[in-house]
This record gives C-alpha cells, sequence and structure tokens, in this order.
C-alpha cells in the first residue's frame, strides 16, 4: 500500500474535509496547504498526483493521534523518517484507543482470523525474534474493517 492510498483510505474514513486534513497536520506542528492534500489525494493513476513521503504520512498520523486522544505533556513526537506498516498499524492503534481483542474482533469482524500471539509479534521491536512485518493485505483489512466499524457507525 502507499502512503498516499491509506491517506485517502483514512480520510474517506471519518469523512474529513480537506480544512479537516490540513488541521490534522497542525496539530502535529506542521503546515501544509490545500493544494498539498489535493496533490496526496488524487488517484493513483492522475498523472498529477504527488508521492506522499513516510514523514508526512507520520506527521499525519500523530495529529490523528493528538485529534482522537487530545496533546500530551512536552513536545510532540518527532515523526518517523521511515515507515512501515506495523508502524503505521501502532500508530492507528493508539489513535483509535485499541486494545488487542478490539483488533482481533475488527479482523473476525471481515472473516479473518488472528491471534492474540500473531498480533502481539507485529507491535514488538524489529529487532525481537518474534517480531513479524505487517504485511500490506493485513493492513488494507486492518483498513477495511475499520471503515466497515465507523462507516455502520455514522
Amino acid at each position: 500500500m502507499t502512503n498516499n492510498d491509506i491517506l485517502r483510505r483514512i480520510r474517506y474514513l471519518f469523512n474529513y474535509s480537506d480544512q479537516k486534513m490540513m488541521e490534522l497536520f497542525k496539530l502535529a506542528d506542521y503546515d501544509v496547504e490545500k493544494t498539498d492534500v489535493m496533490d496526496w489525494l488524487r488517484k493513483t493513476e492522475d498523472p498529477f498526483l504527488v508521492e506522499m513521503t513516510d514523514k508526512e504520512l507520520a506527521i499525519f498520523l500523530n495529529g490523528l493521534i493528538v485529534e482522537k486522544r487530545g496533546k500530551r505533556e512536552g513536545q510532540v513526537p518527532e515523526p518517523e523518517m521511515h515507515l512501515n506498516n506495523n508502524i503505521i498499524l501502532r500508530k492507528l492503534k493508539i489513535a483509535l484507543d485499541l486494545k488487542a481483542e478490539d483488533i482481533i474482533a475488527l479482523f473476525a469482524s471481515i472473516d479473518i482470523k488472528v491471534g492474540k500471539p500473531e498480533l502481539s509479534a507485529f507491535f514488538r521491536k524489529p529487532d525481537h525474534k518474534s517480531y513479524r512485518p505487517v504485511l500490506d493485505q493485513y493492513l488494507r483489512n486492518f483498513l477495511n474493517a475499520l471503515q466497515l466499524k465507523y462507516k455502520k457507525a455514522h
């Protein structure tokens, strides 16, 4: 999955306007223009699509965390320069205040079985012997499950 695809899915998931997207970046102490947001959200085949960097997506996800959970004491966390699906999943877990059981239930809602040991392996440090990378399909399915849950709720 591309960073742009993830951004588009989160925008759709919460029905965010361009203005709201800009506000989320601002919550992470980063200013973006409406044109930046529009360029990132273009369809994949659009020749004017601008590839979103890992750092920009990390900033957006940090802003989402602040939006959903409130600002923590001290400085805003430094955005990661390099993201992987494990970090993205962790940031979404934090932003939405999800426990392991919640994530397992989300996967179950779309008929995917994920056990607690497998889930905890996704959140381990990369040098841990039990670490497992989150494959694109897992992240895609997780976002689909969130969409199912949140679109029903609204």
